[in-house]
């Protein structure tokens, strides 16, 4: 099954923290749904050097392009605006067993 790297960026607005924080409880109930789903591998928080967050890393499990497309059309953090750009790659988690 493909899997992908999203790497977003969250605005540079002077309230970006503050936007996250509010939209954080719908992201994480909907990445919950999509963890228990397998769709989601891992994810968190990017972190600038003082330790506030400022964007965030998910590793992601698909059949195809057209599940993949579902999720971001339904992830908080783009229809909300708090991810101000992202890119998507094509991963594949390595076997450390």
């Amino acid at each position: 099954m493909p899997q992908y790297l999203l790497v977003a960026h969250d605005g540079d607005a002077p309230n970006a923290l503050e936007k996250r924080m509010e939209v954080r409880p719908r992201h994480f109930e909907y990445a919950r749904r999509m963890k228990a789903e397998g769709k989601i591998i891992i994810g968190g928080a990017q972190l600038t050097e003082d330790g506030k967050m400022k964007g965030s890393a998910v590793i992601l499990n698909f059949e195809d392009e057209n599940g993949l497309q579902e999720y971001l059309n339904h992830e908080p953090y783009i229809l909300e605006g708090v991810w101000a750009s992202y890119t998507i790659t094509p991963f594949r988690v390595a076997d450390l067993s």
